[in-house]
């Protein structure tokens, strides 16, 4: 069961790795970074619907009082640390901002301390500590000077407790509702909070272009209903903070696409970067792990 779960939250890690070659394709369609992420909620809202009137629409169900934890799915988490993301990338480099994006497990580990009394191991310490190095090799942040803002530290950090939110009320959501229904609510309130601010007329006049779509549907199934339906169903079984260090294998695929795909140089840092964060996750996958 435990391996199970390792291997659904890694499957949708690498499946999120993949949203740079979505990503390119969809900016030179003449999409902003926050319509690419409006696109993402909303056709993935979309696609969730339809598996879900197919399989079971009881699923669709939920207490309403229960909303918040979608808004914290949704809003919260999704589209917060989307919008802190692009701000810290304004304001700095992308290599900051994502190293500051993965300070999420640090986040979901003091929360599931004191949420749900998961224990603080030395196994995860040094697990988390190789996963830290490992995404600082890989954007080269160490090779280079900070060139850091207060305001783009401050919305890094935000945009990486806005991610490890994600984990925290997926795994209360779980207590009482099934993942198909916690993924398609955390897009239904993701969308909600998106598409006002993404310029509504011109992106659904960019979607009349059938590359346009057919991009937007791809990102939205491959990117984003598979992987989070795969995240959620490993947080049944896996510790909210270890499912978000095992999450971390994103940026190596991230990397891997970078270098075989668009061109980019291979160094050893990025080597060993890679090398940690594979390290990291064999750390937590030996033997008594799922009970630490």
């Amino acid at each position: 069961m435990i391996q199970s779960a390792y291997l659904s939250i890694i499957s949708g890690a690498c499946l999120w790795g993949l949203i740079a070659l979505f990503f390119k394709f969809l900016s030179a369609c003449g999409f902003s970074p926050l319509q690419v992420v409006t696109l993402r909620v909303l056709v993935a809202a979309l696609l969730m619907t339809a598996i879900i009137l197919k399989i079971d629409p009881g699923l669709l169900k939920i207490r309403w009082r229960d909303s918040w934890l979608f808004i914290g799915t949704g809003l919260l988490s999704l589209v917060f640390f989307n919008y802190c993301y692009f701000r810290a990338i304004d304001g700095s480099s992308i290599s900051i901002a994502v190293l500051l994006l993965y300070t999420a497990p640090v986040f979901v580990m003091l929360l599931s301390l004191i949420l749900f009394g998961e224990k603080f191991t030395g196994r995860k310490m040094l697990a988390l500590l190789a996963t830290f190095c490992g995404c600082g090799l890989i954007t080269g942040i160490f090779a280079s000077k900070l060139a850091l803002t207060a305001e783009a530290f401050a919305f890094g950090l935000a945009s990486g407790f806005g991610y490890a939110l994600y984990s925290i009320f997926g795994k209360l959501a779980l207590r009482r509702y099934s993942t198909l229904t916690i993924t398609a609510y955390t897009f239904y309130f993701a969308t909600l909070g998106a598409l006002p601010l993404a310029d509504p007329q011109q992106l659904f006049t960019l979607l009349a272009d059938w590359r346009a779509a057919a991009g937007a549907l791809a990102i939205a199934l491959i990117c984003t209903v598979a992987p989070y339906l795969l995240y959620t169903r490993g947080l049944q079984d896996v510790d909210a903070g270890q499912a978000s260090i095992l999450a971390t294998l994103e940026p190596l695929v991230a990397a891997a696409i970078g270098i075989f795909v668009f061109g980019e140089e291979v160094t050893a840092a990025k080597i060993l970067g890679m090398a940690l964060i594979l390290a990291s996750i064999f750390i937590l996958n030996t033997s008594k792990s799922a009970q630490q």
